[in-house]
């Protein structure tokens, strides 16, 4: 599998980053990766303390990396968007394509659990249709993503469903083994999601119960094999379907930012390939 390298695994996501991006290419080439997922706030950050998405792909292209998808999309998904929220989304596709992604994830509205809100998915879908047209134009295309402790899309099967229902041949979603536990799918589904509707595979464990699994945030995450889901079962499964694309690494862990950079970095990978070797991969 092609492996790549989700930058939550370096620091925070959110909020103004520790490390610079330069360093996070850097290492991330070093480690032994050949994929880069990134973020638009550190993007957009990256430009407003004065450089370009342009040095941004140079520096890519000069360590052998690509970057095969960037997150994400907010407020596309919910009742009432308007033509601000469709124009965002449309800058940050732009910001996207302009680091060589072809994809981008498109993250669902709705509140955390435990309060659950009423989901249309046909209109989701249609929602979603529209940002896939988008990408017709632009030539980059969003993948619908559900996440396990959200009230609105936090199943495989619903995001599959607004796949289907988008009816689009660009259609993807996003599989992520964090997501399948928390969310309360399982593993067992994935084998009926076909290779061509995964537009790429987050990597990552979690622990069995502590905390509680459905108390679990993804700050719980761990390095993969060293908690408790049948990862090694999910890769087999995924090529058994002809799954060819990235597997990201994605975590969110304090403890793992306290680390040496390079040091958590390399323990992430060692961990990812010993699963894989595991699986026989």
């Amino acid at each position: 599998m092609q492996l790549c390298l989700n930058t939550s695994c370096f620091c925070s996501p959110f909020v103004e980053s520790t490390v610079p991006l330069a360093t996070k290419v850097a290492v991330a080439a070093e480690a032994g990766y050949t994929h880069l997922e990134m973020w638009i706030k550190e993007l957009d950050d990256h430009v407003a303390a004065g450089g370009s998405l342009a040095e941004v792909k140079a520096l890519l292209d000069d360590h052998g990396l690509t970057c095969p998808s960037v997150i994400t999309l907010f407020g596309w998904s919910a009742a009432g968007v308007g033509a601000a929220e469709l124009a965002e989304c449309r800058r940050r596709m732009e910001v996207a394509r302009a680091v060589g992604s072809q994809r981008i994830v498109a993250t669902p509205s709705g509140p955390r659990q435990p309060e659950f809100g009423s989901v249309d998915l046909d209109d989701v879908a249609a929602r979603y249709r529209a940002l896939l047209e988008l990408g017709d134009s632009l030539g980059i295309w969003p993948m619908m993503e559900f996440l396990g402790f959200f009230g609105s899309i936090y199943a495989l099967e619903q995001a599959q469903a607004v796949v289907e229902l988008a009816d689009h041949p660009q259609a993807t979603l996003v599989l992520d083994p964090f997501h399948l536990w928390r969310g309360g799918s399982g593993f067992n589904r994935v084998a009926q999601v076909p290779a061509a509707q995964i537009g790429i595979c987050h990597f990552n464990d979690a622990p069995a119960s502590d905390p509680p699994r459905f108390e679990q945030l993804d700050a719980d995450r761990v390095y993969p094999g060293q908690g408790c889901l049948p990862l090694v079962a999910l890769l087999r499964t995924l090529v058994a379907a002809g799954y060819q694309g990235p597997l990201s690494l994605e975590l969110f862990n304090p403890g793992y930012w306290a680390l040496p950079v390079a040091e958590n970095i390399a323990r992430g990978l060692a961990a990812t390939r010993q699963v894989l070797a595991a699986a026989g991969l």
